[in-house]
């Protein structure tokens, strides 16, 4: 690294469920890292979103809502949520501008508390409101912690994102270049796509199937020197979900199929024959085995 000025650092983003985390994170790297869903609860693992310029590189660290859990799938997400806060130069705190001050976020402006690093107060979906009620939202929080800064932006239409870039540079302290130029998440490529997947089970079924959806990648091969093949497996807790995940004749497990493949194409930058299955594993969320098995690992908080 030639420049002694380059500035690095990693920056954790927590808010309740819902707020647009994963939308942001996805805007700063320029593709898809994160999936996105209107449901609560979509991201359960800790994604790195990598954002690199000729000055600085900022590893952003995309954590599960913080909620009170209601299984040991929950309990997971939170304690994943929180360790990452002790590791960090920065931390986001990010509410949705469509929302008063509740419950959930004191939760988690109470354990910001303990933070040494400094806390940036981003308010998302500026997009949606009124310019004046933004500033009575801002009210609510000014004094609820010694913030940073605080910065409405809209994570969706991009309005603000460079100057909260901007921010966070300056701030970092200099260090390595920690990744390639052209990285933009640390995770293997098995996860980003058993998550793409994922994702469009949850915006394809809605209501139907609930958060006990796991995906597991069984097996990905190169068919020959024109396609990929990729065989996954859709984990589900009941009969019921796994009748609506393969709908009639199959034509919702197919609708699910031809979408995320459309992803993992782009992903892979290759074409890709993607082969699906649905498994019923009674209350796999709340066996530690399962978790185990399915990418929930204790190592990972």
């Amino acid at each position: 690294m030639d420049n002694p000025n380059y500035k690095s650092g990693f920056v954790a983003i927590v808010g309740r469920p819902n707020v647009g985390k994963s939308t942001l994170l996805n805007r700063v790297v320029g593709q898809k890292v994160a999936i996105m869903s209107d449901k609560a609860q979509t991201t359960r693992n800790k994604i790195q979103g990598i954002y690199t310029t000729d000055d600085a590189q900022i590893v952003f660290i995309d954590t599960p809502g913080i909620h009170k859990p209601k299984s040991q799938l929950g309990d997971f997400m939170v304690k994943s949520a929180l360790s990452s806060l002790n590791e960090v130069d920065a931390v986001l705190m990010m509410v949705n501008a469509t929302q008063t001050r509740g419950a959930g976020d004191n939760f988690i402006i109470d354990r910001l508390k303990t933070v040494t690093k400094p806390v940036y107060l981003i308010i998302n979906k500026i997009d949606q409101i009124h310019p004046d009620d933004l500033l009575v939202l801002i009210d609510q929080y000014k004094d609820a912690l010694d913030w940073a800064d605080v910065l409405p932006i809209s994570a969706l239409e991009g309005n603000n994102v460079e100057t909260l870039l901007e921010t966070l540079t300056k701030q970092l302290p200099n260090g390595p270049q920690y990744y390639p130029d052209d990285q933009v998440t640390d995770h293997p490529e098995r996860f980003v796509i058993s998550e793409l997947i994922r994702e469009k089970v949850l915006q394809l079924t809605r209501q139907e199937v609930p958060h006990s959806v796991a995906v597991v990648i069984d097996k990905i091969s190169r068919q020959n020197e024109q396609k990929i093949h990729v065989q996954a497996t859709i984990v589900v807790e009941r009969p019921t979900q796994k009748g609506i995940l393969i709908g009639k004749g199959g034509s919702m497990l197919k609708k699910i199929g031809t979408l995320a493949r459309q992803d993992i194409e782009h992903l892979l930058a290759d074409k890709v024959f993607l082969e699906l299955w649905v498994k019923v594993v009674p209350g796999w969320r709340d066996k530690p085995s399962a978790l185990q098995s399915y990418g929930y690992r204790k190592d990972d908080y």
